[in-house]
């Protein structure tokens, strides 16, 4: 098992996470809270952050199946690289919940967790080959520059092999967590596992 990574503040341990506001009680929720909460995933009954999203079920329904269609669709661009698409997006806005999550996921969908020592260190020069590189360098952009993306930004894309449906999968990756990070950074903090004694 590989030890967690750990720079600048920056994780790939299981994090917590503490809401500012208060939750929906599954116990006393509506039809509809449970159904927009069952449609995120089966652990959403017990997420801190999606308790309090499901104040407001027909929004949270939406947001879980876009969620669900961009980061889980067949075809397209590789999952692990759509994580990392996420994974730098929450890097660049500063969610520490975040970029642990989509961390995680890289590493297991990947089998390795290289680039994302690089990601947490200095966003913009890593990666671990051409066609990495290339996508971190978007996601980077994407996250911080979204009125200069251009054309050019596009073509650098296809110069390292990625296909118009893969480079629309890393778009809506990172645009999906320009969303979901701000949702998370403002509506609670995450919470470090205490440390070992």
């Amino acid at each position: 098992m590989t030890l967690p990574i750990r720079i600048k503040g920056f994780t790939t341990e299981v994090l917590s996470w503490k809401p500012w506001l208060d939750m929906v009680h599954v116990d006393t929720a509506t039809p509809a809270q449970l159904a927009a909460l069952d449609e995120m995933s089966p652990q959403a009954r017990t997420s801190p952050y999606f308790l309090v999203l499901a104040h407001q079920p027909e929004i949270l329904l939406q947001r879980s199946i876009a969620f669900n269609a961009i980061m889980f669709a067949p075809g397209g661009m590789p999952r692990a690289e759509r994580e990392l698409g996420a994974t730098v997006e929450s890097r660049v806005n500063g969610c520490v919940y975040c970029a642990s999550v989509h961390a995680q996921r890289f590493e297991q969908l990947a089998k390795r967790n290289d680039v994302i020592s690089q990601v947490f260190e200095a966003p913009a020069s890593a990666g671990t080959t051409p066609r990495e590189k290339a996508i971190v360098a978007f996601s980077v952009r994407l996250g911080a520059e979204p009125d200069k993306v251009s054309a050019e930004d596009i073509r650098a894309l296809k110069a390292v092999g990625l296909a118009e449906l893969e480079i629309l999968d890393l778009i809506h990756s990172v645009a999906l967590f320009a969303w979901a990070n701000r949702l998370m950074l403002n509506l609670g903090e995450p919470v470090f596992p205490a440390a070992a004694s």
